[in-house]
């Protein structure tokens, strides 16, 4: 359609096809404060429709339009549906096509019509969506919620005209506008600008995405579809990424759009620290240092919200401040930007010492409130779906990395007592953890302590972010097996084991209420990444891969294009082979643990500037047989390229504008260690007994070579790992016929 466009070759070649039985979610943002969403076909998903059309900072506008040509209504169930990472489109019978274009930063909506002869029509839907003025330009209404004003209007200005809600205009406009605003003549002026702009703003729109995916994310493969399925997510990935109240992350469409201390932390990595988007970070670290509670005489003193909304500001949350700490020293270690520690520093003081006064127990454990981590669902008289007691093990672990950041911290800033306090208190939790939280019948974590020091061992996914904790490896990988085997299915990890008596299958559905599932048996996507990290670093990357790979098909064929879900329903429904998409469309935490997952673990780059180090640690699938990637680090990158033959593989750096201490982790040879400088270029061949590393320097001179050969003691861990987890599988549906615990 329209071949005056703007468009884009590389973004163009990305473009999926929704077939009409698999009615897919549709969303864009404006990169601002709007978000539109849509169904290909029919929007009618049970939760996700209320949200249908425009929202504008978590109210809705309009609840999306139908269209007319040449007086007959365009169903959008008959229609050919495309989705590009810029725009929808729809073709219709007898030539006819409608697309949909947002615009950055701009609260407008295009909606290109072409092959109508004589008119076409629109009509907004919305409840009480009624005209208030009408005028030969364009027709005003009141927006659904908020205080918004609505002008629709032709795309080249031509007279429209209204009768009984439908707005027409003659074929040759080309489409119309809907614009939003505070005022009529506001949102009429932007119109203006919009009918003199919209090439450049499409033009933008465009190359800012292309130059995204090409000189941040770029990827190539011998796989085609994994680099459709990690650009797509990067897209949807980075739609999320806004300026509602400052620079943050939206937690998800539809109903999570503000800002949450938990799920912003968790998304930083992904989100911004892999892709090379460091200033987005640092400013988004800054935003929410100023949102800190700073009552010294409020329990909350220290703590980052937990849910930043234009309407609210809420601290009830334990997990989200930790996870800020931590997340501003992983900045620092990507970025090498230590000016920011002496910004913050001050915010890591106060959020270490609030947490310090008003809630660490005398063993340095965190205290908390019942529903005060991530599993936070209550029910109408407040009691916890998901009794976490006063000390979960994943808490824990979170306090303790907070502790060692800020111990770093503290001794940047030269604040020797502060430093050796909270080391103290890191210590003490260390040895405390490893006896309290571990006991000789179970072959995992205890999920919790309750007030009366008695471990409650109901198997659940946090134990995964507490091996840090431990130092028993042969322990570790028995508990990974066991969570593995009991909450990682095909589509993702389980909230609850099968046969816990809170376990529930299924998220939606009229025997129970959903938050009843919420963390008790729902499976939750962002819980991915930490499970294959965790079978990754057993050596497992080909068990890891196969979840990775489904997800990646998923975000392509299933529910919103380009973008994974928050929930899943644990059990397939009667009759189905895959598991139910729940929760919202499209989830920040989800897309970016399976972006973190590719870049820190399966690529293996991981920068820690603040030791002058980067590790280089693939662990590239068999199946792969060819990668081109970049990875941004400090004010450098490094291009990097991977090719496998049935002799060895092959493994290329090169380094711009960057000079750091490289560590070479492939197991199970030996670690290898070079200095780099930039124009350097290191490659790495594996052979089957050892390991050749050569640098070059920028003229191709031959500067160092060295060998690393297979090392015995990682020769033993790798047998040991290979035994421990030989045979492991995905947790498997039991019969709900003869469930244990569950009667529907």
């Amino acid at each position: 359609m329209h071949n005056h466009q703007p468009g884009s070759k590389a973004l163009d070649e990305m473009k999926i096809f929704v077939p009409a039985q698999a009615n897919r979610a549709i969303s864009f943002t404006n990169k601002e404060a709007a978000f539109y969403f849509t169904q290909s076909h029919e929007t009618n998903h049970m939760e996700h429709a209320h949200f249908a059309g425009l929202n504008i900072a978590k109210q809705r506008i309009f609840s999306g339009y139908g269209l007319r040509a040449d007086q007959v209504e365009l169903d959008n169930r008959k229609s050919e549906v495309y989705v590009y990472p810029y725009k929808l489109e729809r073709i219709y019978g007898g030539g006819l096509t409608e697309e949909l274009w947002m615009f950055d930063a701009k609260n407008i909506v295009e909606i290109g019509i072409a092959g109508a002869v004589n008119t076409i029509g629109i009509e907004l839907k919305g409840e009480q969506l009624d005209p208030i003025g009408s005028q030969e330009e364009a027709v005003i209404f009141h927006s659904m919620e908020g205080n918004w004003i609505i002008a629709v209007s032709s795309i080249d200005g031509q007279a429209v005209q209204l009768e009984d809600h439908l707005i027409s205009s003659k074929a040759n406009t080309g489409g119309f506008y809907i614009a939003v605003a505070k005022t009529a003549d506001e949102a009429i002026a932007l119109i203006h600008t919009a009918r003199s702009d919209r090439r450049r703003w499409k033009r933008e729109r465009i190359q800012r995405m292309e130059k995204f995916l090409q000189q941040q994310v770029p990827l190539a493969s011998s796989d085609p579809e994994l680099v459709l399925a990690m650009d797509w997510m990067n897209i949807t990935m980075d739609q999320l990424v806004t300026k509602q109240q400052g620079d943050g992350i939206y937690a998800g469409l539809p109903w999570f759009n503000e800002y949450w201390g938990r799920d912003q932390f968790i998304s930083l990595p992904g989100a911004c620290l892999v892709t090379g988007q460091f200033e987005t970070a640092r400013n988004i670290l800054l935003s929410f240092t100023e949102f800190q509670n700073t009552d010294e005489l409020s329990i909350f003193f220290g703590r980052v919200p937990n849910i930043l909304a234009p309407e609210n500001i809420d601290y009830h949350t334990t997990d989200g401040t930790p996870r800020f700490i931590i997340q501003l020293q992983d900045y620092v270690k990507y970025s090498g930007d230590t000016q920011i520690i002496k910004e913050l520093y001050p915010a890591v003081r106060n959020s270490i010492e609030g947490a310090i006064k008003n809630w660490v127990d005398d063993k340095g454990y965190l205290m908390h409130a019942d529903n005060e981590t991530w599993m936070d669902a209550r029910d109408a008289d407040l009691n916890s779906y998901s009794p976490r007691d006063t000390r979960a093990n994943d808490i824990q672990a979170l306090w303790h990395n907070q502790l060692r950041a800020g111990v770093y911290f503290a001794e940047f800033m030269n604040d020797k007592e502060n430093a050796g306090k909270w080391n103290e208190i890191a210590a003490k939790l260390r040895l405390n953890f490893a006896a309290d939280f571990r006991d000789e019948t179970h072959p995992y974590l205890a999920d919790r302590l309750d007030a009366q020091d008695q471990a409650e061992f109901a198997l659940r996914p946090n134990q995964l972010f507490a091996f840090d904790l431990l130092e028993d490896e042969d322990f570790k990988c028995r508990a990974t097996r066991t969570a593995w085997e009991e909450l990682v299915y095909p589509w993702g990890v389980a909230s609850l084991d099968r046969s816990h008596p809170l376990f529930h299958p299924f998220h939606l559905t009229p025997h129970y209420h959903k938050d009843a599932a919420y963390h008790n048996g729902a499976v939750w996507l962002w819980l991915n990444g930490i499970a294959m990290q965790r079978m990754i670093e057993l050596g497992q990357e080909e068990t890891a891969y196969k979840l990775f790979k489904n997800m990646n098909w998923q975000a392509l064929n299933l529910g919103v294009v380009g973008g994974l879900a928050e929930n899943m329903d644990a059990y397939p429904q009667p009759g189905e082979r895959w598991a139910k998409l729940t929760g919202a469309y499209l989830q920040a935490w989800s897309n970016a643990e399976q972006l973190r997952v590719w870049y820190q673990y399966f690529l293996g780059l991981r920068p820690d500037l603040i030791q002058h180090t980067l590790t280089i640690a693939p662990r590239i699938p068999a199946e792969l047989q060819s990668l081109d990637y970049l990875v941004k680090v400090g004010t450098g990158q490094i291009q990097a390229s991977y090719k496998r033959n049935n002799a060895y593989r092959t493994y290329h750096y090169s380094f711009a504008d960057i000079a750091v201490g490289v560590v070479i982790d492939i197991a199970p040879f030996e670690i290898a260690r070079l200095e780099v400088q930039p124009g350097c270029e290191l490659t790495v061949k594996q052979m089957e007994d050892h390991l050749q590393l050569t640098l070059q320097d920028k003229d191709a001179k031959v500067i160092k070579e060295l060998r690393a050969n297979l090392s015995a003691a990682r020769t033993v861990e790798a047998e040991r790992n290979r035994k421990q987890l030989l045979g492991i599988a995905f947790a498997e549906p039991l019969d709900l016929e003869h469930h244990p615990v569950i009667k529907l």
